[in-house]
């Protein structure tokens, strides 16, 4: 394979990181609100009781989308709520049960969404997440496996559920609630940057391997939201103490007071910001849509690493043997 040119300057990279936001925002821009129409599209979500995947079942499902939601221990008020929701507006609102931890109900759940999509699913939107705090020397084996289980692998295993019939559709949109931490790094929120790090990776691979069966692939990159996420990442961060010993929390005083600080969901950022992105991006023709976009009021870091990554990934397969996979996915 020929490799092209991996060492750009600071001209290229800015340049290359403005052309990125600008191609997102005008992409994102495509369509106003009133022209939105998903009539006939259905759409899976994951971690709909609150937060973005809450927003996002409700406006798709405004703008005609057959939308599935799903959660996990069901039955519950905010299933509940849904329903009612749907009942009240007309909406083409199911809720299915899915705790992304376990392989059984992923797989049930998918196959209930195929049933109610009558075939393969248009969207399936990862967006169940959790958050831990606090620097990497206190984290334990309970901590790690959980938020790797939820952030990581509970992406893959609902995208290897719904792929198959996806992929004999020749059709299909994966959307990855990433992060900006998954391209920028935050001290005491080490682990959870890990976790959205790997989910940029592992999707962008995976957009190149599912080019050639139309399936697409869109990594959304929220910054700071005020979601419950914040309020989830309180309980997880408290109880995560309970079990770190003396010397250890001594050592990090000074940081664990940071990290308290940061959950406290104080920012007066829109929270609809995400499901209006991924809604116009859903609008956008086949084979035009992004494989990242950056969601924030300030997107100035993640759109200068993904200029830049953007340009390194063309040197190494734009030529040889992934070339028009690599076309597919980045024109």
């Amino acid at each position: 394979m020929t490799h092209r040119k991996l060492t750009p300057n600071r001209r290229e990279i800015l340049a290359g990181a403005a052309t990125v936001a600008t191609a997102a925002s005008l992409a994102a821009g495509s369509a106003s609100a009133e022209e939105l129409n998903f009539v006939g599209q259905s759409v899976l979500i994951t971690g709909t009781s609150s937060g973005f995947g809450k927003l996002a079942a409700q406006h798709l499902a405004r703008h005609g989308a057959t939308v599935i939601a799903s959660m996990r221990n069901v039955p519950r008020p905010e299933a509940e709520e849904l329903r009612d929701l749907a009942s009240d507006e007309k909406l083409n609102l199911s809720v299915v049960e899915i705790d992304v931890t376990k392989p059984d109900q992923v797989a049930g759940g998918v196959a209930e969404a195929e049933q109610i999509a009558d075939g393969a699913l248009d969207v399936l939107i990862n967006n169940a997440g959790i958050a831990y705090g606090g620097p990497i020397e206190i984290h334990d084996e309970q901590s790690i496996a959980k938020i790797y289980d939820v952030n990581l692998h509970g992406y893959h295993r609902m995208a290897k559920a719904v792929l198959p019939k996806m992929r004999a559709a020749k059709a299909g949109h994966i959307f990855n609630v990433s992060s900006q931490l998954g391209r920028l790094v935050l001290p005491n929120l080490g682990l959870y940057c890990s976790t959205k790090f790997a989910v940029e990776a592992m999707f962008e691979a995976m957009a190149y391997e599912l080019a050639p069966f139309g399936v697409e692939v869109t990594i959304i990159q929220p910054g700071g939201y005020p979601t419950k996420i914040w309020e989830n990442g309180t309980k997880n961060f408290d109880g995560l103490l309970e079990r770190v010993g003396q010397e250890r929390m001594a050592a990090y005083e000074a940081h664990l007071t940071i990290a308290q600080g940061m959950f406290n969901g104080s920012q007066s950022t829109d929270p609809m910001d995400i499901p209006r992105a991924i809604a116009q991006i859903m609008a956008m023709p086949a084979g035009t849509r992004p494989l990242r976009k950056p969601v924030h009021p300030n997107t100035a870091g993640p759109d200068a690493v993904n200029g830049i990554a953007k340009m390194v990934q063309a040197g190494m397969l734009g030529d040889g043997p992934y070339a028009s996979w690599h076309k597919a996915v980045s024109d």
